[in-house]
């Protein structure tokens, strides 16, 4: 890791009890799986196109575990970008939805077949539509933190993206938003640092030292950690929520982390190995405390690719959507205009 790229040290902390350390474990190496299931998918022609996030589950787990689900502004709206898939699947996703928006079956419940895969939506809890074109979210949360703090309550609102975004004005938007001393916002702003902007390195690009270092400028509480360790992004990640919680105010969160499969299938889709893979680290510390031993943790992947597979050819014999269903989900539909449930 660059010195320019370098975390902030964390401070002293309990370490999580061992049944944390055990779920994390296990909805990380879910995460990975799904997502190698879906390149597979990709690659056999069950697809269009592949974007995801392996290589992100340390930080992308813990987020899923303490997010305040629920629908409504006294629960966390959540303004995902498309690498999200472990914090889904932390949430209580079912795996097999991710692959039916891969396939885009009409059975897929989040876009009934007429999105990318990684583009979810789901209403219950609050995560708003995922959408292609680069870090528009950054510029709608606002519009969420404004109705959690109007509602009052812990509710808050959450938004993802990567750091190539960062360029983008919507970048400046929220943060120029979310801390007016007027009416600062509830708000955690994430920034999943994979030193990538698709083909481009992120060296070459930024002049700041840590993108978290813009928050400064706007008074916003920033911190730079280092995303391939679940423990540190499970602690700084509660932290960070807990103050915009109760402070009622935005918190930048830069995490530092891999990406294990390049940008998208736009660029192959293939296994990268000069980066830090988190699961690898974080199985060593596990069998080194004893937690787990090497064959658990090979029967548990065996286990979960399995499951994943038998997924796999289950949405393979699953309808595509029917032409007129083109227009549906596009515009409000009547009885969500009325205000009826």
């Amino acid at each position: 890791m660059s010195t320019s790229l370098r975390p902030v040290r964390s401070a002293p902390a309990s370490e999580l009890s061992p049944d944390l350390l055990l779920k994390m474990h296990s909805l990380m190496v879910k995460a990975r799986v799904l997502e190698e299931r879906l390149i597979q998918m990709y690659k056999q022609g069950d697809g269009y196109f592949w974007i995801g996030g392996p290589g992100e589950e340390a930080f992308n787990v813990p987020l899923g575990l303490l997010i305040h689900k629920g629908q409504g502004p006294h629960y966390d709206y959540c303004h995902f970008h498309y690498r999200q898939s472990a914090t889904l699947l932390a949430m209580g996703a079912d795996p097999i939805d991710a692959m039916r928006q891969m396939k885009n079956t009409a059975t897929d419940p989040y876009s009934g077949g007429r999105n990318f895969v990684g583009h979810y939506s789901i209403r219950k809890w609050n995560v708003v539509p995922v959408s292609s074109p680069i870090e528009v979210q950054y510029s709608v949360a606002p519009g969420t933190a404004i109705a959690n703090k109007r509602a009052g309550g812990r509710g808050i609102t959450i938004v993802t993206g990567g750091d190539a975004g960062t360029a983008e004005g919507d970048f400046a938007t929220c943060l120029i938003w979310a801390s007016r001393p007027a009416n600062p916002l509830p708000m955690l702003i994430v920034v999943t640092n994979n030193k990538w902007g698709i083909s481009t390195p992120y060296q070459g690009q930024h002049g700041e030292k840590r993108i978290s270092d813009r928050g400064k400028a706007f008074g916003i509480e920033s911190k730079t950690i280092d995303g391939n360790d679940p423990e540190v992004s499970y602690r700084e990640l509660s932290a960070a929520m807990e103050y915009a919680r109760s402070e009622r105010k935005p918190f930048l969160l830069e995490a530092v982390l891999s990406r294990l499969y390049g940008h998208s299938s736009a660029s192959g889709a293939n296994r990268i190995n000069d980066e830090a893979d988190c699961i690898t680290g974080f199985e060593r510390r596990l069998e080194e405390r004893g937690l787990l031993t090497r064959q658990q943790m090979d029967e548990m992947r065996a286990s979960f690719a399995a499951e994943l597979l038998a997924a796999h050819k289950q949405v393979k014999e699953e309808p595509q959507p029917e032409a007129k269903s083109i227009y549906d989900h596009v515009f409000a539909e009547r009885d969500l205009v009325r205000g009826e449930s």
